[in-house]
């Protein structure tokens, strides 16, 4: 793939956010958490631009010509190449949040029982779990942090309504998931979201765990 970036941009920037969504994506995909060619991961690389994976691609498999450049509306810079069918919920969390860095979407096997499981109340309540500090603003285990579920759909801009509505409520947002499908979460830098992502699994496991235990 020829990518053309613009001729502002300093030598090599997105050449390492390409090589850190390539690095993670090939640890993900190690877990089992990016089966087939599903999910999608994207880094900002300054205030107008993210890199994100082309639609499509391997993600155990990925190098700097499976990664693109977009600006903060989804649309390809310097290539022809397709962006993730989900660029847009990308896009919302670089355009919302300007501190944050990084997005990373998966599709566990945990992460999408958890989803069905849970599309009828909508939410997933933690509460009483020590690995809740993981995440960013979390201190103590007595803290509640809700994941919201929300209904799938092939038709982003309703995805994207529905969690401008979820924040537009004044509800915290650190990650949701999508039934039937997987989870997103962001972070400040690569480090950060993907200590999210691990935590996430690791609590929903346990949620999951739980149910099977009290049924």
């Amino acid at each position: 793939m020829v990518q053309s970036l613009p001729a502002t941009f300093p030598a090599g920037l997105f050449e390492s956010c390409a090589d850190a969504i390539a690095d993670t994506a090939r640890e993900l995909a190690m877990l089992g958490w990016t089966p087939a060619t599903s999910s999608n991961f994207s880094m900002r690389v300054d205030a107008d631009h993210a890199a994100i994976t082309i639609s499509g691609r391997h993600k155990g498999l990925l190098g700097r010509d499976d990664i693109m450049l977009i600006d903060l509306y989804g649309h390809a810079v310097g290539t022809d190449a397709r962006p993730s069918a989900e660029t847009a919920l990308h896009t919302q969390i670089y355009r919302r949040w300007p501190e944050m860095r990084a997005v990373l979407h998966t599709h566990s096997r945990t992460q999408s029982v958890a989803s069905r499981l849970y599309a009828g109340d909508g939410v997933i309540r933690l509460q009483g779990w020590e690995l809740q500090k993981a995440i960013n603003g979390y201190s103590t285990h007595d803290s509640v942090l809700q994941i919201p579920v929300f209904p799938n759909t092939q038709q982003m801009p309703e995805l994207v309504a529905r969690v401008d509505a979820w924040l537009d409520a004044g509800q915290p947002l650190h990650a949701y998931l999508i039934e039937g499908h997987g989870i997103y979460t962001w972070g400040r830098d690569m480090a950060e979201t993907v200590r999210h992502l691990e935590a996430l699994e690791f609590l929903l496991g346990c949620e999951l765990d739980l149910r099977k235990l009290s049924s």
